[in-house]
Formats: C-alpha cells, structure tokens, sequence
C-alpha cells in the first residue's frame, strides 16, 4: 500500500490553520452564549449546555457559518472551496432547523406517551430526548453569531 499520495503527515499543522479555528471557535462561542443565557435564566450554571443540541443560539450553525465565511474571508468567496463551506453550511442548518426539530417533536410525543403509560403503572425505562433541533431563529442566530466570530477572528489574525 502506497502513501505517495499524502503529502503533509503533520496533522498538528491543521491547529494552526485560521479555518479551523474560524469553525471550532464559532462552536465555542454560541456555547459559551447558550450556557450563559441559561445561567441567565435559571442562576445556576450547567456544563452540560456547552456540549448540548438544541438551543439559542444554534453551536452547529454558528460552527459552519463561521467556516464558511473564514474561507469566503481568505480564499475568496468564488473559491470552490468556500461554495463546498456554504453548500455544507446550507444543509447543516436546514436539518436543524427541520429534520432535527421535528425528531425532537416526535421525541416530545413520545414522552407524553410514556407518561401515560407509566400512569398504568408500566414500567417503561427510556425516556427520548426531546432538545435535539432548533428553531429557524436560533439558526439564524446560530449563523450571526458564526458571521461575527469568523469576520474578527480573519480581522484579528494576523
């Protein structure tokens, strides 16, 4: 089996590049933006909101958002590469805000289900998780807070 193909061994050299940051920092930051609009709301803070689905603002969202436009930024936004980032950015946000969201309906229709169930006195074990989509203005924004975060971190970069 031949490698000659692969060029750069040095996976590490992917932390240094902007893009990646663009992406993981978009993530971090509508995480960080989510924890503390819970912590707003219930005064009490809950590490879970910074690796949780579902949500204001979208992590997902703001992630390929801010990927994509880090590369708009950079490369160009006619690169081929940065159309690949908005196309991927385009179908990540419509599943969350449609197939996931209505996953997280079903899941709610479930759960009422179970309940009643368990009202008969059955002893049903697993409960759906029902915070699995968003709504069109959490992605939205999800995608505002990625724009921002990508557009001061190429600003601010060099």
């Amino acid at each position: 089996m031949s490698f000659a193909a692969i060029q750069h061994w040095d996976v590490w050299r992917m932390f240094c590049a902007k893009w990646y940051w663009c992406g993981l920092g978009g993530w971090i930051v509508a995480s960080l933006i989510k924890s503390a609009l819970a912590w707003r709301k219930t005064h009490t803070f809950d590490f879970a909101y910074l690796l949780r689905t579902g949500g204001m603002p979208s992590s997902h969202s703001a992630a390929v958002s801010a990927l994509a436009f880090g590369l708009g930024y950079t490369e160009g936004f006619d690169a081929p590469i940065t159309i690949f980032a908005i196309g991927f950015a385009i179908v990540t946000m419509f599943d969350a805000a449609t197939v996931r969201r209505a996953a997280g309906e079903h899941a709610k229709v479930l759960n009422a289900i179970v309940r009643d169930i368990k009202e008969l006195k059955f002893k049903p074990q697993q409960r759906f998780k029902e915070l699995l989509g968003h709504t069109r203005t959490e992605v939205l924004w999800g995608m505002v807070t990625g724009i921002a975060w990508a557009t001061l971190l190429v600003y601010f970069w060099d």
